[in-house]
C-alpha cells in the first residue's frame, strides 16, 4: 500500500511532467484552477496534496484520468501529450491569425468601395484605422480562451488607445479637433495597470 509521502511524490511528479508537456507555467495553471501559484508550487514540490475535487480539475485540465495522476508509470502518454499539444497550439495560432487577417481583408474591401464611391478626404482610410481596435478585440477573445491571460493587459491597452485614435481621426474628418479625447486613455491605462497588479497578487 502506497504511503502518504509516496503519494505526494507521485502526484507532484505527474503534475510537473504534465504541466511542462502542456507548455504551461505554474501561474497559468493556478489561474485555470482559481488557486495561487504558491499552492501549485507546493503541490509540485510534494509538500501537500490537492483535495479530490481539485485533482479532478487538474486531470481535466491536462486531459488525463484521475488514475493517471496517482500512478507512476506512463511516460509514453506524456510524450503523446507533448506531440498533441504542439499540434493543437499551432492550429490555435493559425485560427487566430486567419481571424485577424479576415478583419484586414474586410477593411481592405471597405477601403476599395469607399475610395470608388466617396469624395470625402481621407474617409476611405477609416477602415484601416478601425481595423486596429477590431483586430485587438479578436486577439483578446482568442488569447482569453487559448493563450496566456497575462497578455490580456497589453492587448486591452492597445484596444483602448487605438479606439481613442480611431475616434479622434473620425472627428477630425468633420473638422472637430478633440485632442482632449486622449486624456481618457490616462485613467483607462491606470485602471488596466491596477487590474494587472491585482491579478499578480491573486
Amino acid at each position: 500500500m502506497i504511503d502518504t509521502y509516496d503519494m505526494k511524490r507521485v502526484i507532484a511528479k505527474n503534475m510537473t511532467e504534465l504541466r511542462l508537456a502542456k507548455g504551461m507555467t505554474q501561474l497559468q495553471v493556478a489561474e485555470k484552477l482559481n488557486y495561487s501559484d504558491k499552492a501549485v508550487s507546493k503541490w509540485e514540490r510534494a509538500e501537500s496534496i490537492p483535495d479530490i475535487c481539485i485533482l479532478k480539475e487538474i486531470a481535466d485540465l491536462y486531459g488525463v484520468t484521475l488514475d493517471y495522476l496517482v500512478n507512476e508509470k506512463h511516460s509514453k502518454i506524456v510524450t503523446d501529450l507533448q506531440v498533441d499539444e504542439g499540434v493543437r497550439k499551432r492550429k490555435q495560432i493559425d485560427i487566430m491569425s486567419l481571424s485577424v487577417a479576415l478583419v484586414w481583408f474586410v477593411a481592405t474591401l471597405i477601403f476599395v468601395v469607399l475610395d470608388l464611391t466617396t469624395n470625402i478626404m481621407y474617409s476611405h482610410m477609416l477602415p484601416f484605422v478601425y481595423a486596429v481596435p477590431v483586430s485587438a478585440v479578436v486577439w483578446l477573445v482568442f488569447n482569453s480562451v487559448w493563450f496566456n491571460k497575462r497578455t490580456n493587459y497589453i492587448i486591452i491597452s492597445i484596444l483602448v488607445w487605438s479606439t481613442l485614435f480611431a475616434l479622434y481621426i473620425t472627428f477630425r474628418m468633420f473638422s472637430i479637433d478633440i485632442k482632449m479625447l486622449f486624456l481618457l486613455g490616462i485613467p483607462g491605462q491606470l485602471i488596466i495597470l491596477m487590474w494587472s497588479m491585482l491579478g499578480k497578487r491573486k
